[in-house]
C-alpha cells in the first residue's frame, strides 16, 4: 500500500493556488501548499494590487479636473513619494507574513521552495520528494518577450520591475498596447514620466474597436506618444544607463527606462512535466473541472492551463477545482455538466474584465466580431454614455459608449463592453445578464436607479427595441 504524505499538494500559493488548497481543506481534503517565492503570488505584490494602486491617484486627479467647482481647487501635482509609500503599503512591503498567518489559521501547511513533478503523485521541493494523492499546478503565468534584437539584453523593466519601481524616469518607453501597457502608461505619465507607447496593433485590440480609439485619444491628452502599427527593429541599452529604440521609419528613441508589456504565457518551463508525459513551456490542457488530460490526478488551475489569463477567472476555476478534487478523492459524484458546482463553464464565453485605463475599460463575454465568427446570429446596439443623465454628473463634457451584442435566436445578451470615467462598476451587471441568460424581455424590468449611469442599460434596451411576443 502507497503511503501518502497529503491527499492533496498545490503547487504555487497565488490567489488561485490559495483558493485551491482553502476549498479542498473545508471538504476534509489535508491539504500542503508549495511556494518559491511570497505567498500570495504576483497578483498581490507585482500585478493587480500595486499597478492599481499606482493609477488610482491620477484617476483622482483627473476625476476632480473635469468638475467645475472642483478643478478650481486641484493646485498640485501628485505627491510621487506619497504614492509609492501607499503602493507599497498594499504590497506589505514585499512581505507576505499576513497570507503566511492566513494559512496556519486555515490549517495549509506550507513548503518553501521550487516544486516540481518527479513523476505521477509525486512533487520535488529541494531535496525532498513529497507524495499526495492528488496535485494541483496553480503557477501562473511569466512574461513573453518579443523577439526585437538587442531587446533581451537591455536589461528593462517588465511590469515587476514597474510596479515595483522606486523611482519616476524622465522618460520611458512602454512596448505593448495591451492592459499591462496601456494601465502603466497612463500611471507614469501622471507621475510626470515623458511616455511613449509602441504597439503592434491598436490598442486593446481584443476590445470592441471602439475602445482603443478611446484609450488611445485619453493617453494623447495625457502627453503620452502613442505609436500603433509599429514593430521596433532594435533595442540598445547606452553606456550612460539610457535605452535607445529603433523604429523601421528610422526614428531612434531615447528614454531612461524601457517596458516590455506585450503579453504572458503559463509559466510551465520547470515543472517537471515531461516525466508525466506533459510538454515543459506549454498550456497544461484540462477540462472543465481542471482535471489534466489524461490523467485521474493532477490538475492545472489558474494561468498555467492558459484557458483565461486573469486573476479572478483563475479564482472561479480554482474553487470549481478544490471541490472537485475534494470529491474524487472522497469517492463523491462531481457535478461536472455544464453550469455545475464543479466546472468552470464561464471560463468559454462569459469572462468580464475591466481594464483600469482613463477612460476605464469594462467588458463580459463575446464582442460582435467573435460572435459573428462562432456562428451566432447577433444584433449588436450602441449608445453615446456621454447622452445618459448620471454619467453628465460624473464629469462635465462625459466621453465614453457602450455596446450590447444579443444573440437574436435565443434573445439573450452574449456581450456587453462600456468604456468611460467610472464603468467598472457597471460590469457585474452586464455579468448576471450573460451568465444567468436573462432574455430582453425580462431585463425591461430591470428598472435602472436615476440618476446614474446604469441607466445607459434602458437606452440599450431602446435601441434594441421590444421583443415581438406576437411571433
Amino acid at each position: 500500500m502507497t503511503a501518502f504524505d497529503y491527499d492533496l499538494i498545490v503547487v504555487g500559493a497565488g490567489p488561485v493556488g490559495e483558493n485551491v488548497a482553502d476549498y479542498a481543506l473545508k471538504q476534509g481534503v489535508r491539504v500542503a501548499i508549495v511556494e518559491s517565492e511570497l505567498v500570495g503570488g504576483e497578483c498581490s505584490y507585482w500585478a493587480c494590487m500595486p499597478s492599481k494602486a499606482l493609477l488610482r491617484s491620477g484617476h483622482a486627479i483627473r476625476a476632480a479636473q473635469r468638475l467645475a467647482g472642483a478643478r478650481e481647487a486641484v493646485t498640485g501635482t501628485i505627491d510621487t513619494a506619497a504614492l509609492l509609500a501607499r503602493r507599497s503599503e498594499f504590497t506589505d512591503h514585499w512581505n507576505d507574513h499576513g497570507q503566511v498567518a492566513w494559512l496556519d489559521s486555515a490549517g495549509i501547511e506550507l513548503i518553501r521552495g521550487h516544486g516540481r513533478l518527479v513523476g505521477p503523485q509525486q512533487v520535488q521541493v529541494g531535496e525532498r520528494v513529497f507524495r499526495a494523492k492528488a496535485v494541483a499546478l496553480a503557477t501562473g503565468s511569466v512574461p513573453f518577450v518579443p523577439p526585437i534584437r538587442g531587446l533581451g539584453t537591455a536589461a528593462g523593466w517588465g511590469t515587476r520591475e514597474a510596479t515595483a519601481a522606486d523611482h519616476v524616469p524622465a522618460r520611458l518607453i512602454v512596448i505593448g498596447g495591451g492592459v499591462a501597457g496601456t494601465e502603466l502608461a497612463f500611471a507614469f505619465a501622471s507621475l510626470g514620466s515623458k511616455v511613449t507607447v509602441i504597439s503592434r496593433t491598436q490598442l486593446l485590440d481584443q476590445e470592441e474597436p471602439f475602445v482603443g480609439e478611446y484609450v488611445a485619444e485619453a493617453l494623447a491628452g495625457e502627453g503620452v506618444d502613442v505609436r500603433l502599427g509599429v514593430i521596433p527593429e532594435r533595442v540598445v541599452r547606452h553606456h550612460d544607463g539610457t535605452v535607445g529604440v529603433l523604429l523601421p521609419d528610422g526614428t531612434d528613441l531615447h528614454a531612461e527606462e524601457i517596458l516590455v508589456a506585450t503579453g504572458r504565457r503559463p509559466n510551465t518551463g520547470d515543472l517537471g512535466l515531461e516525466t508525466v508525459g506533459l510538454t515543459p513551456g506549454a498550456a497544461v490542457p484540462v477540462d472543465d473541472t481542471m482535471l489534466v488530460e489524461g490523467t485521474d490526478w493532477l490538475y492545472a488551475v489558474g494561468e498555467v492551463n492558459g484557458r483565461v489569463l486573469l486573476t479572478h477567472q483563475g479564482k472561479y476555476q480554482a474553487r470549481a477545482a478544490g471541490e472537485a478534487i475534494a470529491a474524487r478523492l472522497q469517492g463523491r459524484p462531481v457535478d461536472d455538466a455544464p453550469w455545475g458546482a464543479h466546472v468552470a463553464t464561464a471560463d468559454r464565453q462569459s469572462v468580464p474584465h475591466v481594464v483600469f485605463t482613463d477612460p476605464e475599460v469594462a467588458s463580459i463575454g463575446l464582442t460582435e466580431k467573435r460572435a459573428r465568427v462562432a456562428g451566432i446570429p447577433v444584433r449588436a446596439v450602441e449608445y453615446d454614455l456621454g447622452w445618459v443623465s448620471g454619467a453628465k454628473l460624473h464629469a462635465d463634457g462625459y466621453t465614453g459608449r457602450a455596446k450590447l451584442v444579443v444573440d437574436e435566436d435565443r434573445q439573450v445578451v452574449v456581450g456587453a463592453t462600456f468604456v468611460g470615467q467610472d464603468v467598472a462598476e457597471l460590469l457585474h451587471s452586464a455579468t448576471i445578464a450573460v451568465v444567468g441568460e436573462v432574455p430582453i424581455e425580462r431585463l425591461w424590468h430591470a428598472v435602472p436607479s436615476y440618476p446614474t449611469i446604469s441607466e445607459v442599460w434602458l437606452r440599450l434596451l431602446e435601441a434594441y427595441g421590444r421583443p415581438d411576443r406576437s411571433q
